[in-house]
């Protein structure tokens, strides 16, 4: 299931990159505001994605408080997902009962 989240978490960040990076400089700098909507509604279902994988994999892992704040809060701040990766990785690691690379 962590693998699955980092998937998701792979989705979000990219979605906030498209939509911080494309979508709203050709909207607010180029006045070509066509891909603003639907990247703003694939970054939102991406987040809401993030929000209940998250939810499902703390929760079936035992996650601390401390992994519940670090995660969530990564999902507030651009490059968050892609900084968090790490963590995961490991978590992924220690659940399969290996050690990471």
């Amino acid at each position: 299931m962590i693998q699955i989240f980092r998937i998701v978490a792979l989705v979000e960040g990219v979605t906030t990159l498209a939509l911080f990076l494309v979508a709203m400089p050709m909207k607010y700098l180029l006045g070509m505001p066509f891909l603003t909507s639907p990247v703003g509604a694939i970054h939102g279902i991406a987040f809401l994605a993030y929000i209940g994988a998250m939810w499902v994999c703390l929760r079936d892992y035992a996650f601390s408080a401390k992994d519940w704040a670090r995660t969530t809060i990564a999902a507030f701040f651009p490059f968050g997902t892609f900084l968090n990766d790490p963590f995961l990785k490991r978590k992924q690691a220690e659940a399969a009962g290996s050690p990471s690379r």
